[in-house]
């Protein structure tokens, strides 16, 4: 796979829940993908309904004794969040 996929969808204990999958498929109709400006290759795809709800935020990569993961940081429609950080609130 050579894409990370960021999708919202509802759940989680905050209404919305972030999901982070690794794929090579992208539909041209609904899909945007985004490459990073660093020059490393890393691109990530989003369907039209989650890049409504992820304008503005950034992905991070973290890398901790637990294991490492991409987080969703920053994001300036999120009202609320939980702690460990999937779900989140958005006010309309």
């Amino acid at each position: 796979p050579s894409l990370l996929r960021v999708t919202v969808e509802s759940g989680g204990c905050h209404g919305f829940q972030y999901l982070m999958s690794l794929t090579d498929a992208v539909s041209a109709a609904d899909d945007t993908v985004f490459e990073a400006p660093d020059g490393t290759g890393a691109r990530v795809v989003m369907d039209e309904p989650s890049l409504e709800l992820l304008k503005g935020s950034k992905i991070d990569y973290t890398v901790e004794l637990i294991g490492s993961q991409f987080k969703i940081v920053d994001n300036p429609l999120a009202t609320s969040s939980c702690g460990c950080g999937t779900s989140f609130d958005v006010k309309f």
